[in-house]
């Protein structure tokens, strides 16, 4: 936010920073006001995954089992108000599940903990999990995005069980606010040109991503309604960090 806005510090922009907008209510800075977007890069399904020991197979049948269970099994997330806590939060909200929501401090504790079979589901991005799946050692029940991830496409989507329930881990960059209008249209031409390249495409679509071409209006565009989506989820819930 204070680098010079001469192109070359660049952020990173993600979910985590849409939803922190309205996580933290003391922040230093405003996401929208302060960071100028440039493009979006890619997205890629977060996933619904369970231990092999959770015998269900299909949403409908874990969302049986659990509530047969009630609050005997345990759903891990990457920390309090990550993507895979409020994936979490939002699944038992629309379903009326009773499931023990572990925080753990990031992704790769809770896999651990979940390859182990100390907790039995988490919500993760496809990345993340993608060979593990391939191995065989976890099973997926659903990808959270609208449509289905074309690595695997066998997997369905959550809004085939739960209409509506749509989320996603997302990519883009972002430059000072300051950041003089034409640089911002050279990177987004040249960060466009390569989500172009074929042999890109192919990696991101290997790790279940696809790529996300368009303008630094489109970005912003983007980056506002995820705020919005995220920061009613945050309130619906009433989730806070301590």
């Amino acid at each position: 936010m204070r680098a010079p806005a001469d192109g070359y510090t660049l952020l990173l922009v993600t979910a985590a920073n849409a939803i922190n907008t309205s996580l933290y209510e003391k922040l230093s800075f405003n996401l929208s006001r302060d960071i100028a977007p440039v493009a979006s890069i890619t997205r890629v399904p977060d996933v619904m995954v369970a231990n092999l020991s959770v015998l269900s197979r299909t949403v409908p049948e874990f969302i049986a089992y659990a509530k047969a269970n009630p609050g005997k099994l345990t759903m891990a997330s990457g920390g309090v108000g990550t993507p895979s806590h409020l994936e979490g939060e939002r699944f038992k909200t629309m379903t009326g599940v009773d499931t023990l929501l572990v925080p753990y401090r990031g992704v790769a504790p809770a896999l651990t903990d979940l390859l182990g079979g100390q907790v039995q589901v988490t919500f993760t991005s496809m990345p993340s999990v993608i060979e593990y799946l391939r191995a065989g050692r976890l099973r997926a029940l659903a990808v959270t995005t609208a449509t289905r991830s074309e690595t695997p496409p066998s997997i369905p989507t959550m809004g085939e069980f739960l209409p509506g329930f749509e989320a996603s881990q997302w990519y883009g960059v972002g430059a000072p606010k300051n950041t003089p209008p034409q640089i911002i249209d050279k990177l987004n031409k040249e960060i466009n040109a390569g989500l172009a390249d074929p042999k890109l495409k192919a990696r991101l679509a290997d790790l279940g991503g696809t790529v996300l071409p368009g303008s630094p209006a489109d970005f912003g565009k983007h980056i506002a309604e995820e705020t919005e989506k995220w920061g009613k989820a945050i309130r619906a819930a009433n989730i806070k960090v301590e």
